[in-house]
């Protein structure tokens, strides 16, 4: 049997990758599915992930780089 450029580009049509599944939880946010929404932190109706917490770590980290970083000059 040959083994054309047609009959690999066949069979590969098929590798492609699928769409992410996405959910909208209560509040109407989209996540993906089976994993909890990264701006409310909600899963299946609860609160698993305090994001204000993260978001305010971030900044203090941010604000404590920009202090050194202003030192270092």
């Amino acid at each position: 049997m040959r083994h054309t450029r047609a009959h690999t580009k066949n069979r590969r049509s098929h590798h492609k990758m699928a769409e992410p599944t996405l959910s909208v939880n209560e509040s109407g946010v989209t996540h993906l599915r089976h994993r909890a929404s990264s701006i409310t932190g909600t899963y299946r109706g609860r609160q698993v992930i305090d994001v204000e917490a993260q978001i305010a770590q971030k900044e203090a980290k941010r604000k404590k780089a920009g202090i050194e970083e202003k030192e270092d000059k």
